[in-house]
């Protein structure tokens, strides 16, 4: 019995004990998680951008599969647009450059523009406090939280990254989402 009593002390100590130290290597929550993991997504979107951007030769930033779509040179233009007028919507900023789809031709000026709207963004992001997120501006008729308004530029990132995708696989390239992906099991 002595052993038992023993035993059941020895337990009821250590279950508050190993809390503690379960509760101590716990990082801490960040000040910002919404805001945190709206940037997390939109740095994984804008990463595939421009891991293409920077996989797509040069002659083929000219590509149309069909006249009536943008080139791919044009989908990289336009998502450098995007951003910058997304952010320097959030921001309260006048939108720092215009036009980068329609002046903007080469390769490296265009992976170059991509780069600078994608900085831009995430200094905007670094702005952004949770609550500062929740704050309604006006988005085209509707009002939406400024962490809204970001969602919806991920959003469209990501769409034209699918447009993007196709254009690689009509020319033979894999795009980056997909690679050093393990070919399915042999049948």
């Amino acid at each position: 019995m002595k052993k038992l009593l023993s035993f059941a002390f020895v337990a009821l100590i250590s279950i508050p004990v190993a809390a503690q130290a379960q509760d101590a290597a716990k990082p801490a929550a960040p000040a910002n998680p919404i805001t945190m993991s709206e940037k997390g997504i939109y740095n994984s979107a804008v990463g595939d951008v421009v891991a293409a951007a920077q996989k797509m030769s040069e002659e083929n930033y000219s590509f149309k599969p069909t006249p009536e779509v943008r080139s791919f040179g044009q989908l990289v233009g336009h998502v450098a647009d995007a951003n910058f007028m997304f952010c320097a919507l959030v921001s309260g900023e006048t939108m720092p450059q215009k036009d980068i789809e329609k002046t903007k031709t080469s390769k490296a000026d265009l992976v170059a523009a991509l780069k600078e709207s994608v900085a831009y963004c995430n200094k905007v992001y670094d702005g952004m406090t949770d609550a500062k997120g929740a704050e309604l501006t006006k988005f085209m008729d509707f009002k939406l939280a400024r962490l809204s308004v970001l969602t919806v530029n991920t959003a469209h990132t990501d769409e034209h990254y699918g447009n993007m995708v196709t254009y690689m696989r009509l020319k033979g390239l894999v795009p980056p989402t997909s690679e050093n992906q393990q070919a399915p099991p042999a049948k």
